[in-house]
């Protein structure tokens, strides 16, 4: 049988950290979701439902720079 060779990485192949979203961000982003469309199915009941998904991805969006906000004011949560 035949013994294969394994070479180690070159040390200038580090791996980098993954850049991963603070939890803060979306926490802050998943409430303004829920919050927007929950105040647009009662403001806006009488208008079709697809204004209530674009009130909660406006608010999933908002949600994304407040949380940001927060993570360079405050830090992260967890």
């Amino acid at each position: 049988m035949s013994r294969i060779k394994v070479s180690k990485t070159s040390s200038s192949q580090e791996e980098q950290p993954k850049k991963e979203w603070p939890a803060v961000v979306y926490l802050w982003a998943f409430g303004l979701a829920i919050t927007g469309y929950a105040m647009a199915r009662v403001g806006l009941s009488e208008l079709p439902h697809p204004y209530h998904w674009a009130s909660g991805l406006i608010g999933g969006i908002l949600g994304i720079f407040v949380g940001w906000a927060w993570y360079r004011w405050r830090g992260d949560v967890i």
